[in-house]
């Protein structure tokens, strides 16, 4: 019914007879004889704030980003961080640039900016070939914040680059435009967020709230 799926992408769902059948974090509900599909979230009536469904979504991109070693990362970082979020970026990308020009800003709240890279434009494009180049340089952050400002790179290609993985991870994740912020519980934030505003969210993450 769902080519390409394997045994580990489907589990039983919380409603007696029905699976869930993830692919990424897209998740589709199925019956037991196969018959039927649900495409939607499941809440838990008992408590309605309680969407078991983006729960779910957010375990996998946990689990996806996890995955993803320092090393393969554009790292941007206070002495003693409080916070860490994942940023999908895009060097072309306006709010993207908004986000960077406070990077510092964001570092004095502590909170530790790990980026990787999601060109909208896709492969073969100008916007992948400036990522490449920010990756291909010896100082990635240096790089990363020039190309940002509208600087030309005058680097030269390398092999083995994580644009490509970053992406496609992107795209399984749900992303659907940049910057997309990834908090630690695996919630993610499409859009820009202030400084301000991005910690008083952490924070309440932290509180419980």
């Amino acid at each position: 019914k769902f080519p390409g799926t394997k045994v580990d992408d489907v589990r039983v769902s919380p409603v007696p007879g029905v699976f869930e059948v993830m692919r990424g974090t897209d998740v589709v509900y199925v019956s037991g004889d196969a018959k039927y599909a649900i495409a939607g979230d499941l809440y838990d009536l008992n408590n309605q704030s309680n969407n078991l469904t983006e729960r779910r979504r957010r375990e996998i991109r946990m689990q996806m980003l996890a995955a993803v070693p320092e090393s393969q990362a554009v790292v941007f970082a206070p002495k003693d961080p409080k916070y860490t979020v994942t940023v999908f970026t895009d060097v072309d990308c306006g709010f993207c640039r908004q986000l960077h020009s406070k990077i510092a800003q964001y570092n004095d709240l502590g909170i530790k900016v790990r980026y990787l890279f999601f060109p909208r434009s896709g492969p073969d494009t100008e916007s992948w070939d400036k990522a490449e180049q920010v990756w291909c340089s010896a100082n990635r952050n240096e790089a990363l914040t020039k190309a940002k400002l509208g600087e030309t790179l005058k680097v030269a290609k390398c092999a083995n680059t994580p644009v490509k993985r970053d992406y496609e991870l992107g795209e399984n994740i749900g992303l659907r435009g940049t910057p997309g912020i990834v908090l630690a519980n695996g919630e993610l934030l499409g859009g820009y967020l202030p400084p301000i505003n991005l910690v008083a969210k952490l924070q309440g993450l932290a509180a419980g709230k």
